[in-house]
C-alpha cells in the first residue's frame, strides 16, 4: 500500500483512491482540535506533551526577567528578528516572528486564501489543516503508509498542488524526512510549508547542525519554514516562534498578523535562543535526547505486540498495538498520560505517541505498561 490521497470538506471526508479497485468507505473524521495537553490532568505523569521540562538556563531566564521592566513600551521585534536572521544566515527581511508556530499556520491559511489546491501530508500535527479549514479551504490529504515507515515519496503529492504542508521531523511519527525529498516538492507557483517545530531535537553522526533542516536554504522557490522555541526550551506558555522565507511571501503573511502579536518577553526569548551559546546547548540537549530515545525504543520493542514505527528521530515515538486506546485508559488509571493516535489523520485507535523522558521515568512507565499488557 502506498500513500493515499484524500479530499476533505467541511461536510466530511470525500475519499478518493488513486489505486485500482473499489474505493474504501470514508473513515470517521479525526478530531483535529485535540492536542496532547488535553491528555494531562493533575496527578498523571506526563508522557503526552513533547515539551522538555528542565530548569531554565540563566542566559534565557535573565533576559526574560529583564523584559518585564519594559512592558510599558510596545514590543519592538527588530532586535529579535536580526538575531534569528543571523542564526540562519539570512537577511532580517526573511524572518517573521510569531506568537508560536501555531500562529504561523493561521497566517498561512488567511493570507493564502487564493490557494487552489492545498495539500497536507499526514499523519502530522493537525493544526495546519485545522487552520486551513477554518479559513474556508478545501484540504486534500496525502496519507503516508505505516507499512513503509511513513516515508515521504514526493511523487505522491499532486503536481498542481499550489500549497503543500509537511512536518519534519514529523509529529506524531518521529520520522525525519530527507532534505532532498522535501526539496523536490519546491517549485515555482507553489508555497511549500515545512514545519520544523522539532528540528532542534534531531541529531545525526557527523552532522554539525540539525540534520535534514531546510531552515538555511534560500534557493528553493516558495519555501516557508516554520520554527518553534516551545519544545526544547519549555516555553509553551510564552508563545514564540518564527517563519523563514522569501520577503514577498512574509509580507503577505505579516499583513494578516495583528499588530504587536509577539510580546516583549517572547521577543527577548527569541533573541536569547538564537545566540551561539543557545545553539550549542541545543546540540548537547539533542545528544542526550538521542540516548534517552534509544533506551525508550529498546524497552518498548521488547514488549509483546508493541511495534515502534520507523526510526524515531525526535522527542517522542509512535507505537502500534492492537487495542491501544484501551491500553491508554488503563495507563491513566495507573497514573500515566500518553497521547492517543486516533485524532491524527492516517492513524487510528491502535496507535499511541509516547514522549521521551529520562531512563528512570521510562523504566517506571515500561514496568506499568508491561503489567497492563500481561493482564
Amino acid at each position: 500500500m502506498r500513500a493515499q490521497l484524500t479530499g476533505t470538506t467541511e461536510a466530511g471526508p470525500d475519499v478518493r483512491q488513486p489505486q485500482r479497485g473499489a474505493p474504501r468507505p470514508a473513515a470517521v473524521e479525526p478530531d483535529l482540535g485535540h492536542h496532547g495537553d488535553a491528555e494531562v490532568t493533575p496527578g498523571l505523569v506526563d508522557l503526552a506533551v513533547n515539551v522538555r521540562r528542565a530548569p531554565m538556563p540563566d542566559w534565557l531566564a535573565d533576559p526574560l526577567v529583564a523584559a518585564l521592566g519594559g512592558l510599558a513600551a510596545y514590543p519592538d521585534p527588530v532586535p529579535a528578528r536580526a538575531a534569528v536572521a543571523a542564526r540562519h544566515r539570512r537577511p532580517p527581511e526573511e524572518v517573521l516572528l510569531t506568537a508560536g508556530a501555531a500562529e504561523g499556520f493561521v497566517l498561512v491559511a488567511r493570507a493564502l486564501r487564493d490557494a487552489r489546491r492545498p495539500v497536507v501530508v499526514h499523519p502530522q500535527f493537525t493544526e495546519p489543516e485545522a487552520a486551513l479549514r477554518a479559513a474556508g479551504h478545501a484540504v486534500e490529504r496525502v496519507l503516508l503508509d505505516p507499512a513503509e515507515d511513513f516515508r515521504l515519496d514526493p511523487a505522491r503529492v499532486p503536481a498542481d498542488a499550489d500549497l503543500v504542508i509537511v512536518c519534519n521531523p514529523t509529529n506524531p511519527t518521529s520520522v525525519l524526512h530527507p532534505a532532498g525529498a522535501l526539496a523536490e516538492l519546491a517549485r515555482p507557483g507553489r508555497t511549500l510549508v515545512v514545519d520544523e517545530a522539532f528540528a532542534d531535537t534531531t541529531l545525526a553522526p557527523g552532522v554539525e547542525g540539525e540534520p535534514e533542516s531546510l531552515a538555511d536554504r534560500r534557493d528553493l522557490p516558495g519555501l516557508l519554514v516554520v520554527r518553534s522555541l516551545t519544545k526544547t526550551w519549555g516555553l509553551a506558555g510564552l508563545r514564540v516562534g518564527y517563519l523563514l522565507g522569501e520577503p514577498a511571501l512574509l509580507d503577505r503573511l505579516a499583513a494578516a498578523q495583528p499588530l504587536w502579536a509577539v510580546s516583549t518577553p517572547a521577543l527577548a526569548a527569541a533573541t536569547a535562543c538564537a545566540s551561539p551559546a543557545a545553539v550549542a546547548a541545543e546540540r548537547a540537549i539533542a545528544a542526550g535526547l538521542a540516548a534517552d530515545r534509544e533506551h525508550l525504543v529498546a524497552r518498548l520493542s521488547a514488549l509483546p505486540g508493541v511495534r515502534v514505527a520507523g526510526r524515531p528521530a525526535s522527542a517522542f515515538v509512535l507505537v502500534h498495538r492492537p487495542g491501544a486506546n484501551q491500553v491508554r485508559e488503563r495507563l491513566r488509571e495507573r497514573g500515566w498520560a500518553v497521547r492517543r493516535g486516533d485524532t491524527f489523520p492516517g492513524l487510528g485507535p491502535d496507535w499511541l505517541r509516547i514522549a521521551v523522558r529520562d531512563p528512570a521515568t521510562t523504566d517506571a512507565f515500561i514496568d506499568v505498561l508491561a503489567e497492563i499488557l500481561e493482564a
